[in-house]
C-alpha cells in the first residue's frame, strides 16, 4: 500500500436513509424556490461531494437556474481538516450582479465555506446565501452562516450520497459513519 492510500474502513451505523435524505432535499427545494421566486438564481456547487445534493435538489426549483461548479477542499485524503482551502474554479463564473446560493455537501469546520463564500462575494453578486446539506457545529473553527441545513450530524465522519473518503462510498444512497468513528 502507497503513502497516498487510505485503507479501507468499514461502515458503521446509517445516520440518515435515502428516504430522509429525499424528503428533507424536497423541503429544502420547496424553501429556496419559495425565497427565489420571480427572481434568477444562479446555484454555485463545490465539487465533488455536493454533486449528488445538487441533482436532487435542482428537481424541486424553478426553471430560471444557472448552475457553477467549483473544486474546493480542506481535506485531501483525510478524515481531518488542515484548514488550507484550495479552490479550482471551471470556466468563468459570472455571478456579478446575480443571487448565489452557495451548495455544499456539509459544513464541518466553516473553512471551505467561508474562503469559497469570500471568492464569490469578490466577484459582486446581488446576494449570497448558503445551502448545505450536513451540518457538523461541534467542529465549527470559524463562524459560516448557514441559510438552508438539511441535518446536523454529530462529530463523526460521514460518507455516502456524496461525501467520501479518498474518493471512496460516494455511491451509497445513504449517509452512514464509518466505524472507528
Amino acid at each position: 500500500m502507497s503513502d497516498r492510500e487510505t485503507p479501507p474502513q468499514a461502515v458503521g451505523d446509517v445516520l440518515f436513509t435515502a428516504e430522509q435524505i429525499a424528503q428533507r432535499v424536497a423541503e429544502l427545494g420547496e424553501a429556496v424556490r419559495r425565497d427565489y421566486t420571480g427572481r434568477p438564481l444562479t446555484i454555485v456547487a463545490i465539487l465533488r461531494g455536493s454533486i449528488a445534493f445538487l441533482a436532487d435538489l435542482r428537481t424541486h426549483l424553478a426553471e430560471d437556474v444557472t448552475i457553477e461548479l467549483i473544486e474546493a477542499s480542506s481535506y485531501g485524503d483525510g478524515t481531518a481538516s488542515n484548514g488550507q482551502v484550495s479552490i479550482r474554479r471551471y470556466g468563468t463564473l459570472d455571478v456579478a450582479d446575480r443571487d448565489v446560493l452557495l451548495l455544499d455537501d456539509i459544513a464541518d469546520t466553516g473553512y471551505t465555506l467561508v474562503k469559497v463564500r469570500e471568492a464569490i462575494e469578490a466577484m459582486g453578486p446581488r446576494s449570497v446565501r448558503t445551502c448545505v446539506l450536513l451540518d457538523k457545529p461541534s467542529r465549527r473553527r470559524v463562524d459560516v452562516a448557514l441559510d438552508y441545513r438539511g441535518f446536523e450530524v454529530p462529530d463523526v465522519f460521514v460518507v455516502g450520497y456524496g461525501l467520501d473518503l479518498a474518493g471512496r462510498y460516494r455511491g451509497l444512497p445513504y449517509i452512514t459513519r464509518l466505524d472507528g468513528d
